[in-house]
């Protein structure tokens, strides 16, 4: 009786598996045609401007979660402690939004709009990708809060955990490397475990354009 449960209840996994990843499919070649609606989370550095730049000019919507919108589209930059992409820049690709967020820690929230973006923005993505950085406990809270709210809100859309890799992150920090890495592994451990449709990406700092099309390459691999 145990073992027929069992295998009940693996099949019963497998065919849910194979629907949401059929709907992503159908969901995907539907949105195609008028471009695709893609999240950023931690889109406000380097990664995330020649990113969303890129996607945009191909005629897809992005939208950015930021601890803090305002002061991401400031004319200049006021803080170093928050992301900034500037109001120049968002002028120059109006298909991209900013959107506050929680980040996974609402202490350190200092936008006043976050309430609600879950509902806003992950239930219309297509695609998902976390840009999160720092090596801190805050990177498994908000890789743990997009995985949860997406599974809430949009179980089919694409999730990608971009990283960098274990000899990029050597030569870029000297200090408690090994626990950096093993938080990697288990923001990436969290994605894979828990989602259907995603990807976890290794990338080179020092090659930022060609990282950029390698993330847009996947998306419209595994969107098309």
């Amino acid at each position: 009786k145990d073992l027929f449960c069992n295998l009940l209840l693996y099949n019963n996994t497998i065919m849910m598996n194979a629907f949401i990843r059929i709907t992503a499919l159908l969901l995907a070649s539907h949105n195609a045609a008028n471009g695709f609606h893609i999240v950023l989370a931690g889109g406000t550095g380097k990664v995330g401007r020649e990113l969303s730049s890129k996607l945009v000019e191909d005629g897809h919507d992005v939208t950015i979660l930021c601890r803090n919108a305002f002061l991401a589209a400031a004319p200049s930059k006021v803080s170093s402690d928050f992301g900034w992409l500037g109001q120049s820049f968002l002028e120059k690709y109006p298909g991209i939004k900013l959107r506050d967020w929680d980040g996974g820690d609402l202490l350190d929230i200092v936008g006043q709009d976050w309430v609600g973006w879950q509902d806003d923005t992950l239930s219309k993505a297509d695609c998902v990708v976390n840009l999160c950085g720092g090596f801190t406990q805050q990177r498994e809270m908000a890789t743990e809060r997009i995985v949860r709210e997406s599974l809430r809100c949009n179980p089919t859309a694409l999730q990608i955990t971009v990283a960098p890799k274990d000899e990029e992150l050597r030569l870029i920090s000297n200090v408690a490397v090994e626990p950096k890495m093993k938080r990697l592994k288990l923001c990436e451990d969290m994605v894979s475990q828990n989602c259907v449709n995603y990807e976890t990406m290794r990338l080179q700092a020092n090659r930022l354009e060609e990282e950029c099309d390698n993330i847009k390459e996947v998306i419209y691999a595994r969107l098309s």
